[in-house]
């Protein structure tokens, strides 16, 4: 019998990453959902059976293990077919059958906006918070629906592509998956703003076509000079910026282009951290940095797990210039976030690490508070914000939304330390507690044990909704205490 190339190919696939990979289990799954999906088509006319392929074939290509892409091949199956979780249980165990019952939970609730999606919301930082390889599905399951949008009805365009942009996108980012959100938000800005989609386009032509060609010279240059200086092992990139992140950067530049210097990068992958200093040290040898755009996400990592030095240089031709520069396992942490744990470890679900504790926090919340229809709305503003990264004075890493203040950090820290706020120093001068706060930030907060309660005031600036709601509570049982006191007195 004559295999089906689309296996082929997924098998070939998932051994480029796992040589001593058993793919039975992939072949099974694969025969296992060709045969659910029988009969069934896509609005593009194709057979159903061609989406989880694709989904898997996505899951293959990120280099993640044969459970993972088993579930993807099945995970359509419960819902589009007479195919319960407990049969997939039974033919596949209870590892990849929980992974599909995850993926079919959290599709279940649809984008209606801001306002009804609150349960939606909920599912997914629960998923993500017990096994994120749920999220990961979904996440290809996504790509795959945005790459076929053309087939859909306009509203249905509208509806999916705001979802992905409002909802994927930053949880994409905030994991650290740079590369999926890149390809979700693409995907998506062409519905969701098409008259913006196509003038970006235009512009992002006219100014890579301009860009690329010098950029080739600077490469041939660089290239002289590292193998000049003793760098023997390295390779460097053209990076071409994604329309989206191009689009927000001109909004927040008056849309001048000429303000955006990294629309074409160069990302230079070198093998050892050492390498990344002295690859550093060579370019500045030779081209003037720009003031304030050297950043050593290396020594300081981004919350979301993201490592690389990054630097802005005047060429000879007084054009500017980004470099990139990292080691390999940098940049597919950069590319694939948490989905790269699963590159290394083949045995279990995943447990957050300490760059990831906002994970742990999310399923700590939802427990707390699964039945607050309001604050969950109220939560998903902190954690879809723009993300700000501030340390402690010992160089431990908190992750805010933009704009938060010294109170927000002390209440991130811990509710008591919040409470108990007295000032704070941001890089060694003493500042308001009002103060906004900008990614890098060493912030030390000052505390007096002898204070009773937060200051109301505090809710009128602080941004976080964990800080207004601890402050609020803190506030309330102040004021229970006091009317205790005063009933003992009557």
């Amino acid at each position: 019998m004559v295999r089906d190339p689309r296996l082929t190919k997924l098998l070939k696939t998932v051994r480029l990453f796992h040589p001593q990979a058993d793919g039975d289990v992939i072949e099974l799954a694969f025969d296992f959902a060709q045969q659910a999906h029988a009969g069934q088509q896509r609005l593009s006319g194709e057979p159903y059976f061609t989406h989880p392929v694709a989904v898997a074939q996505i899951t293959a290509d990120m280099g993640l293990n044969p459970t993972i892409i088993a579930a993807a091949l099945l995970h359509d199956v419960p819902e589009e077919s007479a195919v319960t979780i407990s049969e997939l249980k039974k033919e596949f165990g209870v590892d990849i059958a929980t992974i599909v019952d995850g993926v079919t939970k959290v599709g279940k609730v649809k984008y209606r906006g801001v306002d009804r999606y609150v349960e939606n919301l909920r599912k997914m930082f629960v998923a993500m918070a017990t096994d994120i390889r749920v999220i990961i599905v979904r996440f290809a399951d996504r790509l795959h629906n945005l790459q076929t949008l053309e087939y859909q009805p306009a509203h249905k365009q509208q509806r999916i592509a705001r979802e992905s942009l409002e909802i994927y996108a930053p949880i994409a980012n905030r994991l650290g998956m740079g590369e999926i959100k890149g390809q979700i938000e693409d995907l998506a800005f062409r519905y969701a703003l098409p008259n913006e989609y196509r003038w970006v386009v235009g512009l992002m032509k006219h100014e890579r076509a301009t860009r690329e060609d010098y950029l080739e010279s600077v490469k041939e240059r660089l290239t002289s000079e590292l193998t000049t200086q003793g760098l023997e092992q390295f390779e460097i990139h053209g990076r071409a910026k994604h329309l989206y992140s191009f689009y927000l950067k001109l909004l927040d530049h008056e849309r001048d282009t000429s303000k955006v210097y990294d629309l074409v990068a160069l990302r230079i992958i070198v093998p050892s951290v050492a390498d990344c200093y002295r690859a550093l040290g060579i370019i500045h040898q030779h081209w003037v940095p720009l003031k304030g755009r050297i950043k050593d996400y290396i020594a300081r990592p981004k919350p979301n797990g993201y490592q690389s030095l990054h630097t802005t240089v005047f060429t000879d031709d007084k054009q500017v210039v980004e470099f990139q520069i990292r080691t390999p396992e940098m940049h597919q942490q950069a590319e694939l976030g948490v989905a790269a744990h699963w590159h290394y470890d083949e045995q279990g679900s995943f447990v957050p690490n300490k760059k990831l504790n906002w994970i742990i926090e999310l399923a700590k919340w939802q427990k707390e508070i699964a039945d607050n229809q309001e604050y969950l709305t109220k939560l998903k503003l902190d954690v879809f914000d723009k993300r700000i990264f501030i340390f402690t004075p010992r160089g431990d890493v908190l992750d805010l939304p933009e704009h938060a203040t010294p109170v927000d950090f002390a209440y991130a820290i811990h509710s008591d330390i919040g409470n108990h706020t007295t000032s704070a120093i941001v890089n060694d001068v003493i500042v308001p507690l009002s103060h906004l706060l900008s990614s890098g930030d060493v912030v030390e907060i000052i505390t007096d044990k002898n204070r009773k309660s937060p200051n109301p005031d505090w809710l009128t600036f602080v941004k976080s909704s964990n800080a207004k709601n601890r402050i609020r509570l803190a506030l309330r049982h102040d004021q229970q205490g006091f009317l205790n006191r005063f009933r003992k007195k009557q």
